[in-house]
């Protein structure tokens, strides 16, 4: 396996692959380059954020030889190889053995390095399985289709199907609804693709007497608090006080006092609804104009209809000809009655004064109907009233998809950003969402998202001292609230997570590693299979896999209770229909809505039920127990033989 990467992401990719599926593997990033020159001299909070930016920095330059946490000496290196090269190009990849490599993984932040790298991996081993970091959706999907494509003329009769060569992933789409579920305490935690809609919850221990409801299956035991070291964020070194990921049915009831995570409903969700525009499609009258304004034209009106009738009754005018003569009279372009009856000059008096009323009343429907648009292209500013709602910190990539889950789930959102060129304001211009523009470190700008009435603080910046220094002065705001913060080392977020509880035992706190929640999907990918998702636990994840039976001895010909292996993986879903009318990919966007319609998926299993080769199943699995499952089959098939 070969990584190339230059963030966090490729270092916990590789390790990955070592350790959980115990390949070979050859990790390419950018050479280290010290600054020749002494930085400038900081002052004040500037220089504070520079100390903890430094030691941030070097935590993750040294997390391969930090000692092990668990006593087994000093930990091994994140990768079996490390290639350091300025320029990733065509002699680069020869020397890291891409010629010979089962899977390439190109998980840059810039997507042309990818893109660009992608096509000359594919030049040098058609037969690669490319695994493509990518942002932008819909470049992956049409570059996923050019490069199989290419695979597929460079070797005459390869089954394109067969080979499943490319795989686009974002990181951002693959963390995000991890993160939007820890903005709130309670909020499921929910696993999208294509459309399928895996819902897992946290429910709190039982009572004496009571029963806990499994819901469809158990998916996970929470920490025992009281005895647990992590608290309520155990990670895989708590021991048996930790979070235990899918239990048998025997230890679920057998574990008192401890709550649960249960997978309580599964539903087909819409796709995604494009933003409205208000200059594209028309305004209504409504949003144009104002109460009071629409009545002052509905009275206008009103009063030239009364005049035109009682000038047709005075004059014994045809009532066509008395509305035309007072429309006249209304805009002054009409003859002076001089001359004419009493009753006909004083409905052209009072046809006048009308006119000069309605001129006020048209320049204020123009400025209204100029600052109507006006503040549609503009960013809403917070309500006085708000309350309840998440402080989004951050509008990047990341921050983005969160802000796009977080509506889905029906929650009121204020945004803060400090670049007005984030790609994500458009994005809450579009969704209409409240947003702050400051730098979240200067004072008033947390104060201006109302963070003293909000339910949670969300900070997924892309600077982990920026997301620290925001959620330390929010808790001095309002000390209990709820807070969650993005921080590429995971090392480090257990250290903040460990701190800020210590310093604020009565309020919930979260620490989260998007590398964490991304790279187990990353991992399967270059296996070659599918992932659904990825459902953290404390400091845990479960992932949702979709795999076919045929070809698994484990899998094949076995019962569902003989195949569930407590702690590393459980069927939870059979697709039961046939493999002409099934869906090749769940997570595949590319299809039509209702086409890729998973309607054959099956939750309520029967124990009983034999699996037969045909069938393709949805595990919930641990890393290792996925790992151990899978293997390397996958990975040989990409090749042919000779």
């Amino acid at each position: 396996m070969v990584v190339c990467g230059d963030d966090t992401l490729a270092h916990r990719l590789a390790g990955e692959l070592r350790d959980v599926y115990g390949e070979r593997v050859t990790l390419v990033i950018p050479p280290v380059r010290p600054s020749r020159l002494p930085p400038a001299p900081l002052a004040g909070p500037g220089r504070a954020s520079a100390f903890f930016g430094r030691m941030s920095a070097a935590m993750a330059r040294t997390a391969a030889t930090l000692p092990d946490p668990v006593g087994e000496g000093t930990r091994r290196p994140d990768a079996s190889r490390v290639l350091e090269a300025a320029e990733l190009d065509e002699d680069v990849l020869v020397d890291a053995g891409v010629e010979e490599a089962a899977a390439l993984a190109l998980v840059h932040d810039d997507d042309e390095i990818n893109i660009r790298v992608a096509l000359a991996a594919r030049r040098l081993n058609p037969h690669l399985r490319l695994v493509i970091r990518l942002y932008n959706r819909k470049l992956g999907q049409h570059l996923e289709e050019l490069l199989d494509q290419a695979a597929a003329v460079a070797v005459p009769g390869l089954d394109r199907a067969a080979l499943d060569a490319t795989t686009v992933l974002s990181d951002a789409d693959t963390a995000a609804p991890a993160l939007a579920a820890t903005a709130v305490a309670g909020t499921s935690k929910v696993v999208r693709a294509d459309g399928l809609l895996l819902r897992a919850v946290e429910r709190n221990p039982p009572g004496p007497g009571e029963i806990a409801d499994p819901g469809l299956c158990t998916l996970a035991l929470l920490s025992a608090t009281t005895n647990d070291p992590a608290g309520a964020e155990g990670s895989d070194n708590s021991g048996q006080d930790g979070p235990r990921l899918l239990p048998d049915d025997a230890s679920a009831a057998a574990a008192t006092g401890r709550g649960t995570v249960v997978l309580e409903a599964v539903s087909h969700a819409a796709p995604d609804l494009p933003p409205r525009r208000l200059a594209g499609r028309g305004a209504p009258l409504a949003s144009l104009f104002s109460r009071r304004l629409r009545w002052s034209f509905a009275g206008i009106i009103a009063a030239v209809l009364a005049l035109a009738v009682v000038s047709s009754l005075v004059t014994g005018a045809h009532p066509l000809g008395a509305m035309y003569l007072t429309l006249l009279d209304l805009f002054a372009i009409g003859d002076p009655a001089v001359g004419e009856p009493a009753p006909r000059q004083v409905m052209q008096l009072l046809a006048m004064v009308t006119g000069i009323l309605l001129l006020p009343v048209v320049l204020a429907a123009v400025l209204e109907a100029l600052g109507t648009f006006r503040t549609a292209s503009a960013l809403r500013r917070p309500p006085r009233g708000i309350s309840g709602h998440v402080v989004l910190l951050g509008l990047g990539k990341i921050g983005s998809r969160v802000l796009v889950r977080l509506r889905e789930l029906g929650i009121p959102v204020v945004c803060v950003e400090e670049d007005p060129d984030a790609r994500g304001i458009a994005l809450a211009r579009g969704l209409r969402v409240p947003t702050v523009l400051g730098d979240v470190t200067q004072e008033g700008v947390l104060e201006a998202a109302k963070i003293e009435r909000a339910h949670a603080l969300l900070a997924l910046t892309s600077v982990d001292t920026t997301n620290l220094e925001a959620a330390l002065y929010a808790r001095s705001i309002a000390p209990d609230l709820r807070v969650a913060l993005r921080l590429y080392d995971d090392d480090f977020a257990t250290a903040v997570y460990r701190t800020l509880r210590a310093a604020h035992p009565g309020a919930l706190t979260r620490s989260r590693s998007v590398s964490t929640l991304a790279a187990p999907a990353f991992a399967i990918a270059m296996m070659g299979r599918q992932i659904l998702g990825a459902i953290p636990v404390e400091r845990k994840v479960l992932l949702m896999a979709a795999i076919d039976v045929a070809g698994h001895p484990r899998l094949e010909g076995r019962t569902v209770a003989e195949v569930f292996r407590p702690g590393a993986w459980r069927v939870i879903a059979l697709d039961t229909a046939a493999p002409g009318d099934r869906v090749p990919d769940l997570a595949d966007t590319r299809l039509d809505h209702e086409e890729r319609r998973p309607a054959g998926l099956v939750w309520d299993l029967h124990p009983g039920y034999v699996l037969h080769p045909r069938d393709r199943v949805v595990l919930a699995a641990t890393r290792r127990g996925l790992a151990e499952l899978l293997g390397r089959q996958s990975a040989s098939r990409a090749r042919p033989a000779g």
